[in-house]
């Protein structure tokens, strides 16, 4: 796993925009490779507010969006369009008025769905769904995705996986089904550290000085069973995306460092023949 790199913006809003853009630039670049790109998206504030600054961003349109896979980082095990629902207030923010092929929206089970109010069920066929669309190149039962999302809670939880609850602790499965999570609601769907640790790019986003101690605590070399924001970690990035007042806990060596400019050099004259 890659250690993490930080980024940190003035404030919430700019850091939205610029994890826009860096989006869509590794959408597109995903796309002309390989024909088609593969996103994780998470919920709440931060991670709906960067589906907002795409939507609002005039380069969302070199976005092939019909060649684009979305999946998701964990779901309220709630009836579908509930309010609350991450893949509702994804529609709501960016899904609806962009032209996505539905075969490639892959939305978690609501509890009104085929698999009932059983939260395990609907997690294990989410893993089936998963491991169906995962290639032999992908030697795993997920797909690698080319950029996974998740928000950090203020107590560093990642997706719905919770320090010290058994979905963190999980090494085999894929995704899971999560009871008596200490935020409303309590019965939720998730993807595991194993299938997060499947994406090329992993992104945390925190904003606000309410997620500082959170941000600390997984950057200075915390355990994942305590702080699972310290074990999303990606094949070949971890980024951390901040804002200052989420950034502000933590200690200067970790802040990447500042190029010094360089000295200014004095032409020499030729004084001819």
């Amino acid at each position: 796993m890659t250690a993490p790199q930080l980024v940190v913006h003035r404030d919430k809003e700019l850091m939205a925009q610029a994890a826009a853009a860096r989006l869509i630039t590794k959408v597109v670049d995903a796309q002309a490779s390989r024909g088609y790109a593969s996103v994780v998206l998470t919920g709440g504030r931060n991670g709906n507010g960067l589906l907002a600054a795409l939507a609002a961003a005039p380069a969302r349109d070199a976005i092939d969006w019909g060649r684009l896979e979305l999946w998701w980082g964990d779901e309220r095990f709630l009836p579908e369009g509930d309010p609350e629902r991450n893949v509702t207030q994804a529609r709501e923010a960016l899904l609806d008025s962009v032209p996505l092929d539905p075969k490639r929206v892959h939305a978690m089970p609501a509890s009104d769905g085929p698999f009932g109010k059983d939260a395990d069920a609907a997690a294990e066929a989410y893993a089936a769904e998963l491991a169906e669309a995962a290639g032999p190149e992908n030697h795993g039962p997920v797909p690698t995705f080319d950029v996974l999302m998740l928000g950090v809670g203020p107590d560093t939880h990642v997706a719905s996986l919770f320090p010290e609850l058994p979905a963190v602790r999980e090494t085999e499965r894929t995704v899971v089904g999560v009871h008596g999570a200490p935020k409303p609601p309590p019965t939720r769907v998730t993807l595991t550290l194993p299938a997060i640790r499947a994406a090329r790019e992993v992104w945390l986003l925190a904003a606000g000085s309410d997620k500082a101690e959170a941000a600390a605590i997984a950057l200075s070399g915390a355990g994942e069973i305590q702080a699972p924001a310290a074990g999303a970690r990606g094949r070949s990035r971890t980024l951390w995306l901040l804002d200052s007042a989420a950034a502000s806990q933590l200690p200067r060596s970790l802040y990447p460092p500042v190029p010094r400019p360089r000295p200014a050099t004095r032409s020499k004259r030729s004084n001819g023949p």
